[in-house]
């Protein structure tokens, strides 16, 4: 009777909170427009609240599916899973979502796991939510840390989530095939800034086990170090597993996934719902389901997603799309085929024959690499972003027939070495001294040696004359010179 009392009490607790389950966070279209620098407004259906978006029981089952458990395991991007999920994705319409925590203004490439598992549910059929830990994260995760996150401010957290929905909201949008009840994007902060301390400590508190939380691996690994954890974090877990609750109870969200360091949240937050919700512990295909994924690894075990100028950014403002593009087409033989597998959608047998062709005489080196950085790009950044990057390559090879342009020269700047210089210093210079002034070569004399062995390039086109001099003609949109010597070193000159 005890027991039947608290759960009928924690019922009672989770149905009177109309203000805190009942209106989750919606992004307006216009913040996402603004966002993106265009006025052309995103259509409202992409991103709307939790009733919108449910589908009667009986048509969930009557759509023919891939089994995404099958395909994910397929292509290694299964670490572990709960029990029925595999007969549970095959029988009805899963609800499955994947948190962000906003600690930077941009997702970085060990995030993209995630929305890449969020994609494949989608193309199997299934709806996904992601959760932008607007609450979470002035907690922060302690999951794979040494250290407390720092803190951060309430205006950095809301600039942070603005700049992470946009890019998940871009992403999963070109991955929604037109069906804009596909995906939703909500924000916890929303419904956590309603709890009270004490209501949430005796109807969800009391049934968290301390014994369980401690023997998290998470929880152990940061007790047994020198800094120890601290309260705030000690409750990550359950405020994830709040978080299960919410959207299990009151959105039919019924499977979390994370990277493989996060399992014991998601089992957290499964064991909160069958408490609470007095479900049979069972593994039914009704009750919640988890799943993780491997965490971005090289080869040789490292983490992969960094790159000499720092972490890969999912946002073309903080890593431009030619940089992206760039990353992934310098990927190592060793790790090309296992990210094509974990970071594409290209099919199984185009993948093997990839590696077949890797393996051939004929194998035109970076092949792979270049389908790569391709597919990943094209996900990531869309078709504009993809053009841009290879546009950009290709104004970077000497000798190459790409039309430059100022927005090409101004995308790869920043990979370069710039210098700036006053239009009239430029105009009927001889090339050879201007070779010199800009940095490119060191001498005159060098300069001479490499235009006669047809080394030195004007804006991609080889220079043979020696007298040539700088003509207004010359410099692109009246705005910039690129000087090549070799394929190699470069300088672009601005005015």
């Amino acid at each position: 009777m005890a027991a039947a009392a608290a759960a009928s009490a924690s019922r009672t607790f989770l149905y009177s909170q109309q203000r805190l389950f009942l209106h989750p966070f919606c992004i307006p279209s216009r913040h996402i427009a603004a966002l993106s620098g265009r006025r052309t407004a995103v259509s409202p259906p992409i991103i709307r609240c939790l009733h919108s978006t449910s589908v009667p029981q009986n048509q969930e089952k009557a759509v023919p599916r891939p089994n995404v458990v099958q395909v994910l395991e397929e292509r290694g991007l299964i670490e572990s899973v709960t029990d029925n999920l595999r007969s549970a994705c095959c029988n009805s319409t899963l609800k499955v979502y994947c948190g962000f925590d906003p600690t930077a203004e941009s997702l970085h490439l060990g995030n993209l796991l995630g929305i890449i598992v969020l994609s494949w549910f989608q193309r199997c059929g299934h709806k996904v939510v992601a959760l932008i830990g607007g609450a979470t994260a002035r907690v922060g995760d302690p999951s794979g840390k040494s250290l407390e996150r720092p803190e951060l401010d309430s205006q950095t957290l809301e600039k942070n989530s603005i700049g992470i929905t946009d890019t998940v909201a871009r992403i999963l949008a070109a991955s929604s095939a037109g069906d804009d009840d596909s995906f939703l994007i909500l924000n916890n902060y929303d419904w956590w800034k309603e709890v009270r301390l004490l209501d949430f400590l005796k109807q969800v508190g009391r049934y968290a086990r301390v014994g369980t939380m401690m023997a998290k691996e998470s929880v152990k690994k940061r007790l047994e170090s020198e800094q120890g954890m601290s309260y705030t974090e000690f409750t990550y877990q359950l405020l994830q597993g709040y978080d299960f609750l919410h959207l299990f109870r009151d959105a039919g969200v019924n499977v979390q996934i994370g990277g493989s360091d996060q399992w014991g949240n998601i089992t957290a937050g499964t064991e909160l719902i069958r408490k609470i919700l007095q479900l049979q512990a069972d593994g039914s295909a009704d009750g919640p389901h988890g799943l993780t994924f491997p965490l971005l690894l090289k080869s040789d075990g490292t983490k992969f997603g960094k790159s000499e100028d720092g972490a890969v950014w999912l946002s073309p403002s903080m890593f431009s799309p030619y940089k992206f593009y760039q990353y992934f087409f310098s990927v190592p033989d060793a790790d090309v085929v296992r990210f094509l597998k974990i970071l594409t959608f290209l099919d199984t047998e185009e993948i093997t024959s990839l590696e077949r062709d890797m393996k051939s005489p004929g194998y035109v080196p970076n092949t792979a690499q270049r389908r790569l950085a391709e597919e990943v790009t094209l996900f990531v950044h869309g078709e504009d972003g993809l053009n841009e990057a290879i546009k950009a390559t290709q104004a970077l090879k000497p000798g190459a027939d790409t039309k430059l342009d100022w927005k090409t020269i101004e995308g790869i700047a920043e990979n370069v070495p710039s210098c700036s210089f006053a239009y009239d210093e430029v105009v009927n210079v001889p090339l050879v001294d201007l070779s010199v002034s800009s940095g490119l070569v060191d001498t005159k004399s060098a300069a001479r040696r490499l235009l006669k062995q047809g080394g030195l390039y004007m804006n991609n086109c080889r220079v043979d004359n020696e007298s040539k001099r700088i003509e207004s003609q010359d410099i692109i949109d009246g705005k910039v010179l690129l000087l090549s010597a070799g394929k190699k070193n470069k300088a672009c000159l601005f005015f």
